[in-house]
């Protein structure tokens, strides 16, 4: 089939969906609200409760205001950004948040954890928050990672517009580097990750584009810069493979690797997915078909996502994040589209792997149908962890595009201008106004609890009931009890905190590694923050219980505009008794921690050869 006839024949699928009359009524939720805390405990083992402005978390997220070229549909090209990262910037042993906001003059927030359960901002205090300055565009999100290897994670900003690398100077405040470091002058950036690329201890930096790096979205020369196409656009920002010195600066390798998406990429996550010991790069890409590169040595890159089976179907790709769903030792992939009932109805992925492809690469099915995680709205970010410590990795969802005028929609005047032809699409003069309307608007976040079997959507029983436009969203232990709290960064709303009670009796562990790499050592170690460690642990549930294995792997930036915790969270159920945690490290060594205490977070340092 010819390039032309699959867009032709894509196209009438795409138009066939958007006219689509059968509503999807989510039968998977579960009838019941908001369940009292001990309702919900006993019933799921765990309830969620929205604690933002008890803990001190004041920010609100505002978007961008970009050319005039665009001012009739601003609400639609302008609803990205909100994103959130979780460290321990000042290495005092509790997790910190850096939320950012995408308005022209305002200011991101740097939380600092007090340890009696509230934050205060820091962020003026250590440089790190006025990013948003007229003239050098607006923040999309940022990640974090100790790239110099002296034990603090620095901070990776990436924007619409110029990227800013700020150097931790050991938790007492942020020097500002970007100059130095060499990095692309211009980016309109929505996702990245760190990432050691060729394994020489030293973490590399992966930024993709999102509108093409040459356009100052402030300053257009015309209105033709949407998207070419709804199906295969190629036509976005290129992407960036920094690879890291070692004397504070960076070199651009893309093109020397093999990398040469143009595609309109929205979320990234780095991972060794093909056993070869070095992490491979998964896209998860707006207007078309998902990219899987890879990673072939160290050296180079290879496109593969068609043969995996990932990059097939042409949807609208936002978000990439791993987990173990099936307790195999084996990562699986999600991605996140839309689905909209009785207008668009793509499903979500999550790309499970079945065996291998002739060249040895990972084969990879999609069970978001079978597992009932297909339908989440019009989905964003997205994480797996579990949240209720049953052993078991849950998902949390987060979705809806435009919340205005609850009683009009865009949809009828979007599936006009998606079904054009491909210079109506890429002119934003031919894209209706969109007034007051909204567009997939005040919809139900998504809590699918994983049974074993399957997932059922829990979010209003336990007490997750927003409709605001989620955007990020990061799972971690913020308040060192053993548990998974949810923080979410909404489009043009609150930063949300959801505080996690767990039921009592169920078991847990958590691992916070360190990789040996140090700027005084030679090369042979991993990295300080051992991005790229996997940990495969085995337990049992009571004495007789059949044996569990659970792996996760320590990324520095996934999902839609996120980043987790460093620590690795395990539940475990009741009655656990741990055999053993296998961490593979980023150097290639391994290394056997046996019976690990649970209840407890343990503190492993990569040992020497």
């Amino acid at each position: 089939m010819t390039r032309a006839v699959k867009q032709i024949f894509v196209t009438a699928v795409f138009l066939g969906l958007l006219a689509l009359a059968v509503v999807l009524d989510r039968a998977d939720r579960p009838a019941t609200g908001n369940l009292a805390t001990g309702e919900s405990l006993q019933r799921y083992g765990f309830h969620l409760t929205e604690s933002a402005a008890a803990c001190g978390l004041d920010f609100r997220h505002g978007s961008p205001t970009l050319d005039a070229k665009l001012a009739h549909i601003m609400p639609v090209v302008a609803a990205m950004g909100a994103g959130v990262s979780v460290v321990d910037f000042d290495g005092d042993g509790l997790l910190d948040l850096y939320a950012v906001t995408s308005k022209e003059g305002e200011r991101n927030r740097l939380y600092r954890n007090r340890g009696d359960g509230t934050f205060e901002d820091v962020a003026a205090a250590t440089g790190v928050a006025d990013l948003n300055r007229p003239g050098t565009g607006v923040c999309m999100g940022a990640i974090w990672a100790d790239y110099d290897n002296d034990g603090f994670p620095d901070l990776f900003v990436y924007k619409w517009g110029k990227p800013e690398l700020f150097h931790n100077n050991r938790g007492q405040g942020f020097d500002r580097v970007t100059d130095k470091a060499n990095l692309p002058p211009w980016v309109n950036a929505n996702s990245a990750c760190w990432l050691d690329y060729d394994r020489d201890g030293r973490l590399d930096l992966f930024v993709a584009g999102y509108w093409p790096e040459a356009l100052d979205l402030w300053h257009l020369p015309s209105a033709q810069v949407m998207p070419e196409s709804f199906e295969f656009a190629e036509n976005g920002g290129r992407k960036y493979l920094l690879r890291n010195r070692g004397d504070g600066t960076f070199e651009n390798v893309t093109e020397r690797v093999g990398i040469t998406s143009t595609r309109w990429t929205l979320g990234v996550v780095a991972a060794d997915l093909c056993g070869t010991g070095y992490p491979d790069l998964v896209l998860a890409n707006d207007y078309g078909v998902s990219e899987f590169y890879a990673n072939k040595g160290g050296e180079r890159f290879e496109a593969v996502g068609e043969e995996v089976g990932i990059g097939v179907t042409p949807k609208s790709g936002m978000n990439a994040s791993l987990g173990d769903v099936h307790n195999r030792g084996q990562l699986a992939i999600y991605v996140s589209n839309i689905t909209e009932g009785g207008n668009l109805v793509q499903g979500n992925n999550l790309w499970v792997p079945t065996g291998k492809t002739r060249n040895g690469y990972p084969r990879y099915a999609n069970q978001a149908g079978t597992l009932n995680v297909e339908r989440g709205g019009w989905s964003w970010g997205a994480k797996f962890g579990d949240l209720n410590n049953d052993g078991r990795l849950d998902l949390y969802v987060t979705n809806g595009y435009i919340s205005a005028a609850k009683n009009k929609s865009y949809w009828y005047d979007y599936g006009k201008i998606a079904g054009g032809v491909n210079k109506v699409i890429r002119d934003a003069a031919f894209w209706p106004p969109i007034g007051d309307q909204s567009l997939a608007g005040y919809q139900q976040k998504c809590l699918c609890l994983n049974t074993g079997r399957d997932f059922t959507d829990v979010a209003a029983a336990v007490g997750v009931e927003d409709t605001f436009d989620g955007r990020a969203v990061a799972l971690a232990d913020l308040f060192n009890r053993g548990v998974l709290d949810v923080v979410v960064a909404n489009q043009n709303g609150p930063l949300l905190l959801y505080k996690n009670t767990v039921a009592p009796g169920r078991d847990w562990v958590q691992f916070e590694l360190t990789g040996g790499a140090r700027p005084d050592r030679e090369p042979g170690w991993s990295n300080r923050s051992a991005v790229g460690a996997q940990v495969r642990l085995t337990w049992r549930q009571g004495t007789n219980g059949p044996p569990q294995e659970q792996l996760q792997v320590v990324t520095a930036g996934d999902g839609y505009a996120s980043q987790g915790m460093f620590r690795l969270h395990f539940g475990l159920g009741s009655q656990a008794r741990v055999e053993k945690a296998v961490i593979t490290w980023p150097s290639g060594r391994t290394q056997t921690v046996a019976a690990p205490a649970t209840g407890t977070l343990h503190r492993v340092e990569e040992p020497g050869p």
